[in-house]
C-alpha cells in the first residue's frame, strides 16, 4: 500500500514543512494520491471515511497556506481528519487507526503537535479557536487560529454562542464552513470564485475600511446607504448576512475541491485583520462514486472490496440492541398515537430510519442539538405526549442540566434510549458511555434499566414507556446474546431483579449485559448469580435477602465504578448496617483508549477469566485479614 511509485509525491510529504516546499501546481497531483492512499488505507482497515475524502483539497489549502503547528488548526469532530493525519506525519500508521495502541479516531492532544485540541464531540471548534486567538493576542503573538466546522457541527447552540462572542472582539480568527449537505452548490461556479478572491482580497478590504471611516464620520446618512448596499451585494452572491451581522467578514461560498480558488482565498483572508468567515462547498465522498452517492453508508466503515461498489452486508443473526430499539419503537407508535420520537441528529446511529418513514409527523431530528432536545422532549410530555429521546450516552453528558431541570426535576415522562452505553470500542474515549448509570443514579425521580439481552431490553423499553416519570434504558452497542425477542409486551416489575442461577457462599450482582459472563463464572465457582435489571430503584429486598446467606457480593457493571451501580449497592448495604465485603467491578478511573469491546473488556477484567481472577484475589485477601479482624468473619453473614 506504501509503495513510492504508488504515490511518488506523497512520499515525500513527512510534515505541513515539506508540504509547503512543493511549487503549487504539484499540489493537485498530491490531492489525487492523498485521496487514493486514504481510500485504500480506510477499506483495509475501517474507519471514518466519506467525509475526509470530501476533506483533501481543504487540508492541503490549510496546511499550505498557514504555518501549523504555530498556527492552529481546530477541527470540529474529526471525522474529516484523516488526511491531516496523513499529512502530519502519522501516514504509515494510519493503518493502525481505531485500533488498540493505534491511532486514535479523531485528533488528539497527546498523539501529535499538529493536533491543537482533542475533539470527538461537535460544535467545540469555533470556542476552542477563539481561546486560542484571545491568548495569541494577549502573548503578542503573530499566530493565527482557524476553526474548520462542518454545516452539521454548526447546528449546534455552542456554536454559535462562540460567533456572538467572536464577533465583538478583535481576535484573529478564521473560521472555515466546510459545507457538504447544505442545497447550495448552485451558487458554486466561476464568477462566485472570483468574487470571493475579491471580496477576501486586502485592496478590497483597505478600500472596504477607508471607505468606512470617512463616510461615517462625514457623511453617516451615506454610510447607511453604503452598508446597506454591500449587505445588498453580497446577499445576491452568498448566504452570509447572518455572519456579517455577528460580526464577521463573510467570504464564499467557493468550492472545496478547487485548489486554484481556495489558496489565493486562504492567503487573502490570513492577512486580514478580525474575525473572518470562509464558507466552502465539498462533496462528501469525493473521488469514490459509491460513498458519493451513499455518504451516510461510507460515513464510518468496516473493511471492504474495493473493487465493489457496494459495502457488504451484515450476516444474518441476532439483532443488535439499535435494532430491537428501532422495531419496538415502530411497534408501540402503531399501537399508541402519544408515542413522540426526538433524536439529536442520529437517526441512523440510533436506529429511527424505519420510524422516520413511517411516522413522519411523529419524528423529530433536531440536528446536533442535544440539549434542545432533551427539553423539547420535556415540553412535548407536559402536554400529555410521550417522547422517545433516542441518544448515544457521550451525546447525553451534554444535556446534562436539561436532563435534571427540565425532566427530571418536574418528573415528567419521558423515556431516554440510551444507545452505546458502557466501552464502545474504536471511537475511544470520546465516545464511551462510561459515565450515564453514575450521572443519572443520583436525580430523584429517575428509574434507570440495564438489560441483560434482547428481549429485556424490548419489554424494559415498553416498561419504561408505560411509568408516569423519567426512565431510561441504556444498552451497549451491537448485538447480545443471541436471546430470542419475544413480539409480545409486558412491563417489568419497577425495581425487581432476579436470581439467574443458585449458588453458595459468593452472589454475583450483574447490572446489564456482562450478566453472560457473570453466569459463566456462576458456573465455575458455584456462586449465585443475579440479573439485577435496575440500577434505580434497586431490589432491596433480594439484596439484604442475599446477604444473609452468602459471604461475598460481587458486583459487575459496563459503568465507571465511581457512583455507579456497585456503588448504589454498597450504600445500601452501608444504610442497612450489613457488612458484607463486597467487589466492586466495573471501568476503572480512566479514560481508556481506543480498541475493539472485547479487547476493553479484557484490559477492565470483565470478561470471565478477568473476573475469576479479580474474585479469587479478593477472597485471598479475605482470608489474610481474618485473624487480625475476627469482626469480618462474624460480619460477613449478614444482618
Amino acid at each position: 500500500m506504501n509503495n513510492a511509485n504508488e504515490y511518488p509525491l506523497l512520499q515525500t510529504v513527512g510534515s505541513p514543512a515539506d508540504l509547503r516546499a512543493l511549487p503549487e501546481d504539484q499540489l493537485v497531483q498530491l490531492a489525487d494520491e492523498l485521496r487514493t492512499f486514504l481510500l485504500n488505507s480506510v477499506s483495509r482497515s475501517g474507519g471514518h471515511l466519506a467525509a475526509g475524502l470530501g476533506a483533501v483539497e481543504l487540508t492541503i489549502a490549510l496546511h499550505y497556506v498557514f504555518d501549523t503547528p504555530e498556527d492552529k488548526l481546530v477541527w470540529d469532530v474529526g471525522h474529516q481528519a484523516y488526511p491531516h493525519k496523513i499529512l502530519t506525519g502519522r501516514r504509515e500508521r494510519l493503518p493502525s487507526i481505531r485500533k488498540k495502541d493505534g491511532l486514535s479516531a479523531f485528533p488528539n492532544r497527546d498523539e501529535s503537535p499538529y493536533d491543537c485540541f482533542g475533539v470527538g464531540h461537535s460544535s467545540t471548534s469555533i470556542s476552542a479557536a477563539l481561546g486560542m486567538a484571545i491568548t495569541a493576542s494577549l502573548r503578542k503573538r503573530d499566530t493565527h487560529a482557524v476553526a474548520i466546522i462542518g454545516d452539521g457541527g454548526l447546528t449546534g447552540g455552542m456554536a454559535f454562542e462562540a460567533l456572538n462572542h467572536a464577533g465583538v472582539l478583535d481576535a484573529n480568527l478564521l473560521v472555515v464552513l466546510n459545507d457538504n449537505e447544505m442545497s447550495i452548490s448552485p451558487n458554486v461556479g466561476a464568477l462566485n470564485n472570483y468574487l470571493a478572491k475579491l471580496l477576501s482580497s486586502k485592496f478590497y478590504s483597505t478600500v472596504r475600511q477607508g471607505s468606512k471611516q470617512i463616510l461615517m464620520r462625514s457623511m453617516p446618512s451615506v454610510w447607511e446607504l453604503a452598508r446597506r448596499a454591500e449587505e445588498h451585494v453580497k446577499g445576491m452572491v452568498a448566504p452570509g448576512t447572518l455572519f456579517e451581522e455577528l460580526g464577521f467578514n463573510y467570504i464564499g461560498p467557493v468550492d472545496g475541491h478547487n485548489l486554484d480558488t481556495l489558496i489565493p482565498t486562504l492567503r487573502n483572508l490570513r492577512d486580514l485583520p478580525g474575525p473572518r468567515f470562509l464558507h466552502v462547498v465539498t462533496r462528501k465522498g469525493k473521488g469514490y462514486l459509491p460513498a458519493e452517492k451513499d455518504p451516510v453508508a461510507y460515513h464510518g466503515v468496516s473493511s471492504f472490496d474495493l473493487t465493489k461498489d457496494h459495502l457488504p452486508k451484515s450476516k444474518p443473526g441476532s439483532p443488535t440492541f439499535t435494532e430491537v430499539f428501532g422495531q419496538w419503537l415502530c411497534d408501540m407508535a402503531a399501537k399508541d398515537s402519544r408515542l413522540l420520537g426526538v433524536t439529536p441528529a442520529m437517526r441512523e446511529g440510533s436506529g429511527l430510519v424505519e420510524f422516520s418513514t413511517r411516522f413522519p409527523d411523529r419524528y423529530f431530528d433536531v440536528g446536533i442539538a442535544e440539549q434542545h432536545a432533551v427539553t423539547l422532549a420535556a415540553g412535548q410530555a407536559c402536554e400529555g405526549y410521550k417522547p422517545v429521546v433516542a441518544i448515544y450516552s457521550t451525546f447525553l453528558q451534554r444535556a446534562y442540566d436539561q436532563l435534571i431541570h427540565d425532566v427530571a426535576l418536574q418528573n415528567l415522562p419521558v423515556l431516554f434510549a440510551i444507545d452505546r452505553a458502557g466501552l464502545v470500542g474504536p471511537d475511544g474515549p470520546t465516545h464511551a458511555g462510561s459515565f450515564d448509570l453514575s450521572f443519572m443514579r443520583c436525580l430523584p425521580n429517575m428509574v434507570i434499566m440495564a438489560p441483560a439481552d434482547e428481549n429485556e431490553c424490548r419489554q424494559m423499553l415498553f416498561t419504561g414507556f408505560q411509568h408516569n416519570g423519567p426512565t431510561a434504558v441504556r444498552y451497549p452497542r451491537g448485538k447480545g446474546p443471541g436471546v430470542a425477542v419475544v413480539s409480545e409486551m409486558a412491563a417489568l416489575a419497577i425495581g425487581k431483579g432476579e436470581i439467574r442461577r443458585r449458588g453458595k457462599r459468593i452472589a454475583i450482582l450483574s447490572f446489564g449485559t456482562l450478566l453472560a459472563p457473570a453466569l459463566e463464572v456462576g458456573e465455575k465457582i458455584d456462586a449465585t448469580v443475579v440479573n439485577m435489571r435496575f440500577v434505580k430503584p434497586l431490589d432491596e429486598t433480594l439484596i439484604l435477602e442475599l446477604a444473609k446467606t452468602h459471604e461475598i457480593f460481587v458486583t459487575i457493571e459496563d459503568n465507571a465504578i465511581a457512583g455507579g451501580a456497585g456503588s448504589a449497592v454498597n450504600e445500601l448495604l452501608n444504610a442497612r448496617q450489613c457488612y458484607v465485603p463486597i467487589l466492586n467491578l466495573g471501568l476503572p478511573d480512566q479514560f481508556l483508549e481506543q480498541g475493539s469491546r472485547e479487547e476493553l473488556l479484557a484490559l477492565c477484567g470483565l470478561d470471565s477469566e478477568g473476573i475469576i481472577k479479580r474474585i479469587e484475589q479478593y477472597s485471598l485477601s479475605l482470608e489474610s485479614l481474618k485473624p487480625a479482624s475476627p469482626r469480618v468473619t462474624v460480619a460477613t453473614r449478614g444482618l
